[in-house]
Protein backbone atom coordinates (compact mmCIF):
# COMPACT_ATOMS: atom_id res chain seq x y z
CA UNK A 1 0.00 0.00 0.00
CA UNK A 2 1.32 3.29 -0.43
CA UNK A 3 -0.04 4.50 2.80
CA UNK A 4 2.21 2.35 4.59
CA UNK A 5 5.24 2.44 5.96
CA UNK A 6 5.45 -1.15 7.27
CA UNK A 7 7.22 -4.34 5.97
CA UNK A 8 5.06 -6.36 3.45
CA UNK A 9 3.16 -9.14 5.62
CA UNK A 10 4.80 -12.43 5.75
CA UNK A 11 2.94 -15.10 3.38
CA UNK A 12 0.64 -16.85 4.99
CA UNK A 13 2.55 -20.17 6.84
CA UNK A 14 5.64 -18.65 7.18
CA UNK A 15 6.82 -16.58 9.75
CA UNK A 16 8.95 -13.50 9.29
CA UNK A 17 12.52 -13.50 10.36
CA UNK A 18 12.73 -10.96 13.34
CA UNK A 19 10.32 -13.08 15.17
CA UNK A 20 12.67 -15.66 15.95
CA UNK A 21 14.88 -12.82 17.78
CA UNK A 22 15.16 -14.01 21.16
CA UNK A 23 15.79 -10.45 22.60
CA UNK A 24 15.51 -7.32 21.22
CA UNK A 25 18.62 -6.48 21.99
CA UNK A 26 18.36 -3.04 19.46
CA UNK A 27 16.15 -1.74 22.35
CA UNK A 28 19.42 -2.45 24.96
CA UNK A 29 21.83 -0.66 22.81
CA UNK A 30 19.06 2.00 21.95
CA UNK A 31 19.32 3.07 25.89
CA UNK A 32 22.76 2.77 25.62
CA UNK A 33 23.05 5.26 23.33
CA UNK A 34 20.32 7.58 25.04
CA UNK A 35 21.89 7.00 28.40
CA UNK A 36 25.74 8.42 26.57
CA UNK A 37 23.49 11.17 25.00
CA UNK A 38 22.23 12.17 28.81
CA UNK A 39 25.76 12.31 29.52
CA UNK A 40 26.78 14.63 26.53
CA UNK A 41 23.97 16.88 27.02
CA UNK A 42 24.85 17.56 30.60
CA UNK A 43 28.30 17.67 29.80
CA UNK A 44 27.67 20.56 27.16
CA UNK A 45 25.22 22.50 29.62
CA UNK A 46 28.39 23.02 31.35
CA UNK A 47 29.90 25.09 28.66
CA UNK A 48 27.08 25.93 26.98
CA UNK A 49 25.09 29.57 27.03
CA UNK A 50 22.86 27.56 28.83
CA UNK A 51 24.06 27.37 32.40
CA UNK A 52 21.23 24.95 34.03
CA UNK A 53 23.46 22.44 35.81
CA UNK A 54 25.55 22.10 39.41
CA UNK A 55 28.80 23.50 37.54
CA UNK A 56 28.97 25.89 34.92
CA UNK A 57 31.65 27.92 33.23
CA UNK A 58 28.87 29.68 30.40
CA UNK A 59 30.73 30.24 26.95
CA UNK A 60 32.82 33.03 25.93
CA UNK A 61 33.56 32.56 22.82
CA UNK A 62 31.14 31.47 19.45
CA UNK A 63 32.01 27.49 19.82
CA UNK A 64 29.09 27.50 22.24
CA UNK A 65 26.55 28.44 20.07
CA UNK A 66 27.68 24.55 18.51
CA UNK A 67 26.93 23.60 21.79
CA UNK A 68 23.49 25.27 22.31
CA UNK A 69 22.47 24.14 18.96
CA UNK A 70 23.72 20.44 20.02
CA UNK A 71 21.22 20.81 22.59
CA UNK A 72 18.32 22.14 21.11
CA UNK A 73 18.50 18.88 18.85
CA UNK A 74 19.33 17.11 21.59
CA UNK A 75 16.36 18.04 23.81
CA UNK A 76 13.79 17.67 21.17
CA UNK A 77 13.56 14.16 21.32
CA UNK A 78 16.03 11.94 23.48
CA UNK A 79 14.08 11.86 26.76
CA UNK A 80 10.46 11.48 24.86
CA UNK A 81 12.17 8.62 23.09
CA UNK A 82 13.59 6.94 26.97
CA UNK A 83 9.79 7.53 27.61
CA UNK A 84 8.44 5.94 24.69
CA UNK A 85 10.85 2.80 25.45
CA UNK A 86 9.89 2.77 29.14
CA UNK A 87 5.95 2.35 27.92
CA UNK A 88 6.87 -0.49 25.45
CA UNK A 89 8.33 -2.28 28.06
CA UNK A 90 5.50 -1.74 30.66
CA UNK A 91 2.78 -4.07 29.21
CA UNK A 92 4.33 -7.39 29.36
CA UNK A 93 5.99 -6.27 32.70
CA UNK A 94 2.65 -5.32 34.15
CA UNK A 95 1.20 -8.60 32.74
CA UNK A 96 4.00 -11.07 34.58
CA UNK A 97 3.89 -9.77 37.62
CA UNK A 98 0.16 -8.03 38.17
CA UNK A 99 -0.59 -4.54 39.56
CA UNK A 100 0.06 -4.97 43.00
CA UNK A 101 3.69 -6.65 42.14
CA UNK A 102 4.07 -4.23 39.35
CA UNK A 103 3.77 -1.14 41.48
CA UNK A 104 6.17 -2.36 44.15
CA UNK A 105 8.49 -3.28 41.51
CA UNK A 106 8.62 0.18 40.22
CA UNK A 107 8.68 1.64 43.28
CA UNK A 108 11.38 -0.65 44.10
CA UNK A 109 13.35 -0.10 40.88
CA UNK A 110 12.71 4.32 40.39
CA UNK A 111 11.50 5.02 43.85
CA UNK A 112 15.22 3.96 45.91
CA UNK A 113 17.22 5.38 42.98
CA UNK A 114 15.34 8.66 43.12
CA UNK A 115 15.52 8.66 47.08
CA UNK A 116 19.31 7.72 46.67
CA UNK A 117 19.59 11.21 44.86
CA UNK A 118 17.79 13.28 46.74
CA UNK A 119 19.53 12.02 49.88
CA UNK A 120 22.99 11.33 49.41
CA UNK A 121 24.11 12.15 45.19
CA UNK A 122 22.16 15.30 45.36
CA UNK A 123 23.72 16.95 48.03
CA UNK A 124 27.46 15.51 46.95
CA UNK A 125 26.88 17.16 43.60
CA UNK A 126 25.66 20.36 45.13
CA UNK A 127 27.67 21.38 47.75
CA UNK A 128 29.59 23.81 45.63
CA UNK A 129 26.59 26.12 44.96
CA UNK A 130 25.85 25.86 48.55
CA UNK A 131 29.02 27.57 49.43
CA UNK A 132 29.01 29.74 46.97
CA UNK A 133 25.32 31.49 48.20
CA UNK A 134 26.72 30.80 51.57
CA UNK A 135 29.81 33.45 50.85
CA UNK A 136 27.43 35.75 49.37
CA UNK A 137 25.10 35.60 52.82
CA UNK A 138 28.22 36.18 55.02
CA UNK A 139 28.85 39.12 53.06
CA UNK A 140 25.46 40.57 53.83
CA UNK A 141 26.14 39.34 57.30
CA UNK A 142 23.33 36.71 57.11
CA UNK A 143 24.03 32.86 57.71
CA UNK A 144 22.73 30.17 55.87
CA UNK A 145 22.36 26.73 56.96
CA UNK A 146 22.61 23.80 54.47
CA UNK A 147 19.07 22.41 55.45
CA UNK A 148 17.95 25.71 54.49
CA UNK A 149 19.71 25.78 51.42
CA UNK A 150 18.97 22.16 50.40
CA UNK A 151 14.26 22.63 51.13
CA UNK A 152 15.34 26.39 49.22
CA UNK A 153 16.73 24.18 45.67
CA UNK A 154 15.17 20.98 46.28
CA UNK A 155 14.55 19.47 42.83
CA UNK A 156 14.99 15.87 41.38
CA UNK A 157 17.46 16.47 39.53
CA UNK A 158 18.30 13.90 36.39
CA UNK A 159 16.04 11.50 38.05
CA UNK A 160 13.12 13.51 37.61
CA UNK A 161 12.20 10.96 34.66
CA UNK A 162 12.20 8.37 37.41
CA UNK A 163 9.47 10.62 39.13
CA UNK A 164 7.47 11.61 35.97
CA UNK A 165 8.02 7.66 35.09
CA UNK A 166 6.43 6.52 38.91
CA UNK A 167 3.73 8.77 37.79
CA UNK A 168 3.09 7.08 34.37
CA UNK A 169 3.26 3.20 35.94
CA UNK A 170 0.47 4.47 38.46
CA UNK A 171 -1.90 5.88 35.24
CA UNK A 172 -1.01 2.95 33.37
CA UNK A 173 -2.41 0.45 36.61
CA UNK A 174 -5.37 2.65 37.15
CA UNK A 175 -6.36 2.42 32.96
CA UNK A 176 -5.94 -1.24 33.01
CA UNK A 177 -8.08 -1.37 36.28
CA UNK A 178 -10.94 0.82 34.72
CA UNK A 179 -11.27 -0.71 31.82
CA UNK A 180 -14.14 -3.19 31.50
CA UNK A 181 -12.38 -4.94 28.43
CA UNK A 182 -8.70 -5.91 27.95
CA UNK A 183 -8.07 -4.30 24.81
CA UNK A 184 -4.42 -3.25 25.40
CA UNK A 185 -3.05 -6.26 26.83
CA UNK A 186 -0.75 -8.41 25.51
CA UNK A 187 -0.42 -11.78 25.79
CA UNK A 188 1.50 -13.74 28.38
CA UNK A 189 3.62 -15.57 25.89
CA UNK A 190 6.83 -14.93 24.82
CA UNK A 191 8.56 -12.24 22.94
CA UNK A 192 8.92 -14.26 19.67
CA UNK A 193 5.18 -14.90 19.80
CA UNK A 194 4.32 -11.23 20.43
CA UNK A 195 5.89 -10.15 17.36
CA UNK A 196 3.89 -12.28 14.96
CA UNK A 197 0.73 -10.70 15.88
CA UNK A 198 2.54 -7.21 14.64
CA UNK A 199 0.09 -4.44 12.70
CA UNK A 200 2.25 -2.48 10.12
CA UNK A 201 2.24 1.25 10.80
CA UNK A 202 0.81 3.60 8.41
CA UNK A 203 2.92 6.54 6.98
CA UNK A 204 -1.62 8.26 8.11
CA UNK A 205 -1.09 7.03 11.55
CA UNK A 206 2.56 8.87 11.49
CA UNK A 207 0.80 12.13 10.42
CA UNK A 208 -1.93 12.46 12.80
CA UNK A 209 -0.20 11.14 15.74
CA UNK A 210 2.38 13.93 14.60
CA UNK A 211 -0.33 16.56 13.94
CA UNK A 212 -2.22 16.04 17.43
CA UNK A 213 1.35 16.48 19.26
CA UNK A 214 1.83 19.74 17.52
CA UNK A 215 -1.48 21.17 18.42
CA UNK A 216 -0.93 20.10 21.85
CA UNK A 217 2.38 20.99 22.75
CA UNK A 218 1.02 24.43 21.37
CA UNK A 219 -2.00 24.51 23.77
CA UNK A 220 0.17 23.23 26.65
CA UNK A 221 2.74 25.87 26.38
CA UNK A 222 0.34 28.73 26.53
CA UNK A 223 -0.02 28.00 30.07
CA UNK A 224 3.24 26.53 30.41
CA UNK A 225 5.94 28.42 28.20
CA UNK A 226 9.32 27.03 27.80
CA UNK A 227 11.42 27.87 30.59
CA UNK A 228 8.62 27.24 33.53
CA UNK A 229 9.75 25.25 36.43
CA UNK A 230 7.42 23.33 38.42
CA UNK A 231 9.57 23.06 42.00
CA UNK A 232 7.39 20.38 43.71
CA UNK A 233 7.71 18.24 40.78
CA UNK A 234 11.65 19.00 39.81
CA UNK A 235 10.87 18.61 36.57
CA UNK A 236 13.42 20.67 34.19
CA UNK A 237 10.84 20.20 30.86
CA UNK A 238 7.39 20.92 32.04
CA UNK A 239 6.51 22.40 28.63
CA UNK A 240 7.56 18.74 27.05
CA UNK A 241 5.17 17.17 28.86
CA UNK A 242 2.73 16.44 26.02
CA UNK A 243 5.74 14.71 24.00
CA UNK A 244 6.55 12.96 26.71
CA UNK A 245 3.35 11.44 28.02
CA UNK A 246 1.77 10.83 24.03
CA UNK A 247 5.78 9.01 23.47
CA UNK A 248 4.79 6.48 26.78
CA UNK A 249 1.42 5.82 25.96
CA UNK A 250 3.19 4.99 22.03
CA UNK A 251 5.18 2.79 23.01
CA UNK A 252 2.57 0.80 25.69
CA UNK A 253 0.28 0.47 21.86
CA UNK A 254 3.72 -0.09 20.06
CA UNK A 255 4.61 -3.53 22.31
CA UNK A 256 1.37 -4.79 21.31
CA UNK A 257 0.98 -4.23 17.92
CA UNK A 258 4.66 -4.72 17.13
CA UNK A 259 5.34 -1.76 15.51
CA UNK A 260 9.01 -1.26 15.93
CA UNK A 261 9.63 -4.68 13.79
CA UNK A 262 7.02 -3.72 10.91
CA UNK A 263 9.11 -0.12 10.26
CA UNK A 264 10.85 -0.88 6.94
CA UNK A 265 14.39 0.67 6.01
CA UNK A 266 12.68 3.30 3.51
CA UNK A 267 10.84 4.36 6.81
CA UNK A 268 13.62 4.87 8.69
CA UNK A 269 15.20 7.00 5.64
CA UNK A 270 12.52 9.29 5.29
CA UNK A 271 12.71 9.71 8.98
CA UNK A 272 16.16 10.88 8.72
CA UNK A 273 15.13 12.96 5.79
CA UNK A 274 11.92 14.44 7.09
CA UNK A 275 14.30 15.62 10.59
CA UNK A 276 16.78 17.26 8.24
CA UNK A 277 14.18 18.96 6.11
CA UNK A 278 12.16 20.15 9.21
CA UNK A 279 15.26 21.03 10.79
CA UNK A 280 16.44 23.34 7.77
CA UNK A 281 12.89 25.03 7.58
CA UNK A 282 13.25 25.85 11.57
CA UNK A 283 16.82 27.46 11.29
CA UNK A 284 15.40 30.92 9.84
CA UNK A 285 12.50 31.13 11.89
CA UNK A 286 15.17 30.54 15.20
CA UNK A 287 17.01 32.97 13.97
CA UNK A 288 14.86 35.67 13.56
CA UNK A 289 12.39 35.31 16.24
CA UNK A 290 12.22 37.77 18.93
CA UNK A 291 13.32 37.11 22.24
CA UNK A 292 10.57 33.98 24.17
CA UNK A 293 8.24 34.35 21.06
CA UNK A 294 9.51 30.66 20.58
CA UNK A 295 8.48 29.18 24.25
CA UNK A 296 4.89 29.54 23.89
CA UNK A 297 2.00 32.23 25.04
CA UNK A 298 0.29 31.42 21.92
CA UNK A 299 2.50 33.49 19.79
CA UNK A 300 3.07 32.36 15.84
CA UNK A 301 6.33 31.45 16.45
CA UNK A 302 5.54 28.87 19.22
CA UNK A 303 3.42 27.07 17.04
CA UNK A 304 6.57 26.75 14.61
CA UNK A 305 8.62 25.59 17.28
CA UNK A 306 5.76 22.92 18.49
CA UNK A 307 6.07 22.01 15.06
CA UNK A 308 9.47 21.46 14.10
CA UNK A 309 9.93 19.91 17.63
CA UNK A 310 7.10 17.26 16.84
CA UNK A 311 7.99 16.32 13.81
CA UNK A 312 12.20 16.08 14.42
CA UNK A 313 11.22 14.06 17.85
CA UNK A 314 8.50 11.54 15.89
CA UNK A 315 11.31 11.55 12.41
CA UNK A 316 14.54 10.99 14.97
CA UNK A 317 12.51 7.72 16.63
CA UNK A 318 11.35 6.35 13.43
CA UNK A 319 14.51 6.93 12.07
CA UNK A 320 16.96 5.68 15.23
CA UNK A 321 14.71 2.60 15.76
CA UNK A 322 15.31 1.51 12.11
CA UNK A 323 19.27 1.73 12.44
CA UNK A 324 19.30 0.31 15.55
CA UNK A 325 17.35 -2.76 14.89
CA UNK A 326 18.97 -3.91 11.36
CA UNK A 327 22.40 -2.73 12.05
CA UNK A 328 22.77 -3.04 15.93
CA UNK A 329 20.46 -6.04 16.91
CA UNK A 330 22.75 -7.95 18.55
CA UNK A 331 24.93 -7.98 22.07
CA UNK A 332 28.71 -9.10 22.59
CA UNK A 333 30.72 -8.46 26.12
CA UNK A 334 30.93 -4.95 25.68
CA UNK A 335 27.71 -3.82 24.90
CA UNK A 336 26.02 -6.43 27.41
CA UNK A 337 28.34 -4.56 30.06
CA UNK A 338 27.56 -1.19 28.84
CA UNK A 339 23.46 -2.16 28.63
CA UNK A 340 23.52 -3.86 32.61
CA UNK A 341 25.14 -0.15 34.08
CA UNK A 342 23.47 2.34 32.14
CA UNK A 343 20.65 3.00 34.32
CA UNK A 344 23.16 3.23 36.91
CA UNK A 345 25.21 5.63 35.02
CA UNK A 346 21.95 7.38 34.72
CA UNK A 347 21.23 8.05 38.30
CA UNK A 348 25.27 8.06 39.36
CA UNK A 349 26.48 10.64 36.26
CA UNK A 350 26.23 14.85 37.82
CA UNK A 351 28.90 13.88 40.83
CA UNK A 352 31.00 12.45 37.92
CA UNK A 353 31.00 15.94 35.83
CA UNK A 354 30.32 17.78 38.52
CA UNK A 355 33.80 16.34 39.08
CA UNK A 356 35.82 16.54 36.31
CA UNK A 357 34.42 20.08 35.57
CA UNK A 358 36.23 21.48 39.08
CA UNK A 359 39.37 18.93 38.01
CA UNK A 360 39.27 21.19 34.61
CA UNK A 361 38.39 24.95 35.83
CA UNK A 362 41.83 25.81 35.12
CA UNK A 363 42.13 25.23 31.53
CA UNK A 364 41.55 28.50 29.32
CA UNK A 365 40.09 26.78 26.13
CA UNK A 366 36.95 26.94 23.73
CA UNK A 367 34.15 25.97 25.30
CA UNK A 368 33.65 23.42 22.55
CA UNK A 369 37.24 21.85 23.23
CA UNK A 370 36.16 22.04 26.71
CA UNK A 371 33.19 19.84 26.49
CA UNK A 372 34.96 17.89 23.93
CA UNK A 373 37.63 16.72 26.35
CA UNK A 374 35.45 16.17 29.27
CA UNK A 375 33.41 14.15 27.33
CA UNK A 376 35.61 11.75 25.89
CA UNK A 377 36.34 11.74 29.83
CA UNK A 378 33.19 11.59 31.47
CA UNK A 379 31.63 8.57 29.26
CA UNK A 380 34.18 5.47 30.54
CA UNK A 381 34.66 7.64 34.44
CA UNK A 382 30.68 7.74 34.26
CA UNK A 383 30.41 3.85 33.46
CA UNK A 384 33.32 2.75 35.39
CA UNK A 385 31.28 4.32 38.80
CA UNK A 386 28.09 2.38 38.01
CA UNK A 387 30.06 -1.15 37.35
CA UNK A 388 31.37 -0.22 41.30
CA UNK A 389 28.37 0.93 42.66
CA UNK A 390 26.58 -2.11 41.33
CA UNK A 391 29.27 -4.83 42.81
CA UNK A 392 27.82 -3.02 46.55
CA UNK A 393 25.39 -5.55 48.48
CA UNK A 394 21.83 -5.67 46.25
CA UNK A 395 22.68 -2.62 44.67
CA UNK A 396 22.36 -4.45 41.10
CA UNK A 397 18.35 -4.96 42.29
CA UNK A 398 17.97 -1.27 42.28
CA UNK A 399 20.58 0.03 39.68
Amino acid sequence: MADNLGRAAAPTGTTAPTTTRPRLHYLDNLRIALTALVVLHHTAVTYSHIPAWYYTEPAKDGSGLLLDVFLMLNQAFFMGFFFMIAGYFTPPSYERKGAGAFLRDRLKRLGIPLLLFLLLIRPLTDFGGFLHLRSVFAERGDALPYWLYYLMSWDAGPLWFAEVLLVFALLYVLARRLRTRRAMTVPTVDANAQLSLSRPLRAGTIVLFTAGLVLATYAWRIAVPTGTYVPFLGLPTPSYLMQYASFFAVGVVARRRGWPETLSRRAGRLGFAAAGAATLAYLPVVLTAPDRTLDGHGTWQSLLAAAWESVFAVSMVIGLTVVFRERLNRQGRTAGFLSRHAFAVYVLHAPVLVGLGHAFRWLHAPAAAKFALVAVLALPACWAVAYAARRLPRADRVL
